[in-house]
């Protein structure tokens, strides 16, 4: 039967994931230069178009459809046919079967957006239409039905609360896997490529830590205990997160900047994402301090090797996940939520979220690549060295973020 409680919650969350995508417009507009602020602000706009357009006309019925072999969904639910005000046992038996389907979409819509980050400044708009259209069919779908939709990573046993693979590892992945094809930007004579407006990337990191209650909170598709424990642990793992990157960027870089403290909450969110709903928050405490351990390290790599993440959509996102996703396996407690990790002797479980984070991992690594050369061999996906020059924002879309007059 329909719970009224349920569904009113489930909606609120879905608007608050919706909000997350403009959350991730500013935070992303803010660290970019003011050349290219609406150019990477449109690309997450554009997603909430094109996804929701691609999750009607069949790709929420292939995410969530009859499985097919552990393999995809079916049709069956093509143009929303069947998907009603009458619950699904699988999706939220207590809500509509049309609550479940707008709140997934708020998912499928952020995610190739946090892609952006790793190629900003330097990629066409035609380009990243058709890199929306096919990652979001080839990568995002299956890996949402493997998981979540019944295919064979949850016949073996996977969990993923609420997106630390299926978002944040894809995307990640997915965002190192472009830096990888696209290549460096151009830097002009004297041109650095530090954020030009760093209270934007405070105000995106406010909406994305406020829609993270409902993307962490209502992956539990109901108004309950769970709800409750993911919610005070995506608190929890942001805040801890937020300080343990603050107190070791000031040792390293000398100043406690403002950027790392943004980084940092978001850092600790992503990690905390997998686990939310399976951890207590005494665990969720420990995630987040070992987030900002690791993805600032991982960072730090980053720079040291050279690869031209811009956003460090990789060390931040790719890795939180990572790390969150195997650490559901040592720190889930079947007290909170019918799942168990190595502090209650489940090596099985452990060993499962291993593995499925290194498939989903050259997953969404290989066909990322595979997707931009397949792009790129009809047209250009990088623009040209004298539009990144330039600014993408006037060359392309014939605006400025700052025309005041």
């Amino acid at each position: 039967m329909i719970n009224s409680g349920d569904t009113a919650f489930v909606l609120i969350s879905a608007a608050l994931v919706c909000l997350m995508t403009p959350g991730l417009a500013f935070f992303y507009g803010g660290l970019v230069r003011k050349k290219n602020v609406l150019t990477i602000m449109i690309q997450s706009f554009v997603s909430m178009g094109i996804v929701t357009a691609i999750w009607v006309l069949g790709g929420f019925s292939l995410a969530f459809g009859p499985d097919y072999h552990g393999i995809i969904g079916n049709l069956q639910y093509f143009g929303l046919r069947g998907v009603g005000l009458a619950p699904n046992p699988m999706h939220g038996p207590t809500i509509p079967f049309l609550v479940f389907f707008v709140y997934q979409e708020m998912f499928a819509i952020i995610t190739p957006a946090l892609i952006t980050g790793a190629f900003a400044d330097r990629v066409s708009f035609k380009s990243y239409l058709k890199f929306l259209v096919l990652w979001s069919i080839l990568v995002y779908i299956p890996l949402a039905h493997w998981i979540w939709g019944g295919g064979f990573l949850a016949q073996m046993g996977l969990v993923d609360f609420a997106g630390g693979i299926v978002v944040h590892v894809s995307a990640g992945v997915a965002a190192l896997a472009s830096v990888f094809f696209v290549g460096k930007r151009v830097l002009a004579p004297g041109e650095t490529t530090g954020p030009h407006n760093i209270a934007f990337v405070a105000l995106g990191t406010g909406l994305l830590w406020f829609g993270w209650f409902g993307f962490n909170g209502g992956s539990a598709l109901a108004a309950n205990g769970v709800a409750a424990t993911a919610f005070v642990n995506t608190d929890i793992a942001g805040s801890m997160a937020m300080i343990t990157w603050l107190l070791i960027s000031w040792v390293h870089e000398k100043k406690p900047t403002m950027v790392g403290v943004l980084t940092g909450a978001v850092a600790g969110l992503a990690t905390i994402t997998p686990a939310a709903g399976y951890v207590r928050p005494w665990a969720a405490l420990i995630i987040g301090v070992l987030a900002a351990i690791v993805c600032y390290l991982a960072v730090q790599v980053r720079i040291k090797l050279d690869w031209d993440d811009a956003l460090d959509v990789w060390g931040v996102h790719g890795v939180g996940g990572i790390l969150g996703s195997i650490l559901v396996g040592v720190f889930a407690v079947s007290a909170v939520n019918q799942t168990s990790g190595l502090i209650q002797g489940n090596v099985h479980q452990f060993l499962v979220q291993v593995l499925g984070v290194a498939f989903a991992t050259l997953y969404a690594f290989g066909v990322t690549y595979l997707i931009l050369k397949v792009i790129n061999f009809f047209e250009p996906v990088r623009v040209s060295k004298e539009v990144e020059i330039q600014g993408l924002d006037s060359a392309i879309h014939g605006e400025t973020a700052y025309d005041l007059q």
